[in-house]
């Protein structure tokens, strides 16, 4: 049996249904607090089990009868106003994970990270796998939370633990789109005007899925992927969204030292307002600097073949429009 935590989020529904349709035997983790209204057309009926990661006696519980766990819940935020949840979901539930793997003899751990895990460095434009983590500016909380919470993997595989990891890019998806990643495409529904130099390195989330069903179906303990199906500059991305979404594109570029002050003025305003910010100076470190992702560990040895990007925006777009229309 297989249970997958945060079954109901961004990624963790596309595991799930990429599971359920191979027909494999799953257990989807949810919250009492859980919307599940993006969850139809599964296609088998889903046995769901009520459990958090960051308390231990219920994921227990949970975890009863299961051989492997992936590990896909995650809060990903860069409001300073989260750091204390960011470090209690991303780290202590990932140890509550592993801890109970351990503790209840399950032998198999898939674990979903991030590239931010892989940490940046000034001058290293491209980032593989092997490379090592640095303690400096260029590096977020959300990004120290996910490289911390892959020593807790670590530990368990030092305790008889067999890991894989996977380290997705920004995946591009549909759902909510004031979550995750999600908010790129609200930001351009918006027509914010504003848009920065630098790169964005993008992956589909039916490829995640996919590359997560390959993972399980071939043992490879220990290994780690990055999972990046390009990379693009940022206003070239926006204007392909804005083009889909039928939107003006947005034409003004910000220096770095202005974005950086933009964001201070935003976390004051949504300090203040108790709104949701667009941006943070946890959001901002890296204005204008370009990271490429190498996914060729992927192709090689998981003969992953990602989608294109144009066919992934057509899709993303599409979903958004109606979604834009119903909310009018």
């Amino acid at each position: 049996m297989i249970a997958i935590t945060g079954a109901s989020g961004l990624l963790g529904r596309f595991i799930l249904k990429k599971f359920n349709a191979e027909n494999a035997p799953v257990i989807a983790f949810r919250r009492a607090t859980s919307d599940l209204s993006g969850l139809t057309n599964l296609g088998r009926p889903v046995e769901w089990r009520e459990a958090d990661i960051t308390n231990s006696l219920t994921l227990i519980e949970a975890l009863n009868n299961v051989e492997t766990v992936i590990h896909s819940a995650a809060l990903v935020s860069f409001d300073p106003r989260e750091k204390k949840k960011i470090f209690q979901t991303n780290v202590s539930g990932t140890q509550n994970v592993v801890n109970a793997c351990l503790s209840l003899g399950i032998p198999r751990l898939i674990f979903v990270s991030s590239v931010a895990a892989l940490g940046r460095k000034k001058g290293v434009k491209e980032i593989n796998e092997e490379n090592k983590w640095e303690e400096n500016e260029l590096n977020s909380d959300y990004a120290k939370s996910k490289y911390l919470a892959e020593l807790e993997v670590y530990r368990g595989r030092e305790e008889g633990l067999s890991v894989s990891i996977i380290n997705p890019s920004v995946i591009l998806a549909t759902g909510n789109p004031k979550n995750s990643s999600a908010q790129i495409f609200n930001y351009v529904q918006k027509q914010r005007p504003f848009y920065a130099e630098g790169n964005i390195n993008f992956v589909d989330v039916r490829d995640v899925a996919d590359m997560i069903y390959k993972i399980y179906k071939t043992p490879n303990p220990h290994e780690k992927f990055i999972a990046n199906a390009g990379s693009i500059k940022l206003q070239e991305l926006l204007g392909k969204i804005a083009k889909r979404l039928d939107k003006t594109k947005p034409s003004i570029k910000v220096s770095p030292r202005l974005i950086r002050a933009m964001a201070w003025l935003e976390e004051m305003r949504c300090t203040l307002t108790g709104e949701k910010m667009i941006i943070s100076r946890q959001s901002v470190k890296i204005p204008g600097e370009e990271f490429v992702y190498q996914n060729q560990k992927s192709i090689n040895q998981l003969n992953m073949a990602y989608r294109p990007l144009e066919e992934t925006l057509d899709w993303c777009c599409e979903y958004y429009k109606n979604v834009y229309t119903t909310k009018k």
